[in-house]
């Protein structure tokens, strides 16, 4: 049988532990490697992994991005370019994390 508080526990746990933060850079790009180590040092603390993907050679990755990389997604879901603001991205994770 299973608890109910313990249900609630693994629910929490997988919501949390799922989120996936991609970043879409391109190679040598100064504002895309700041904002990789600010999420770095965040993603023990908030629990979310980093995928990086290099929209370098891809036309339609370069059509979509261009200029903006990086680009900072949520689970898919479009969070912010250029900059990586720690408390914003802490409230935006937080608030995506409540809407699953």
């Amino acid at each position: 049988m299973v608890d109910s508080a313990d249900s609630q526990l693994s629910k929490e746990t997988d919501r949390v532990s799922a989120c996936i933060v991609t970043v879409f850079t391109r190679h040598g790009c100064h504002l895309c490697h700041v904002a990789i180590e600010i999420l770095e040092s965040m993603k023990v603390e908030l629990k979310f992994t980093i995928e990086k993907r290099y929209i370098d050679g891809d036309q339609e990755l370069e059509k979509l991005y261009g200029e903006q990389v990086p680009v900072i997604q949520i689970d898919g879901e479009h969070h912010d370019f250029w900059r990586v603001d720690p408390e914003r991205f802490r409230s935006s994770l937080e608030k995506h994390r409540q809407r699953r």
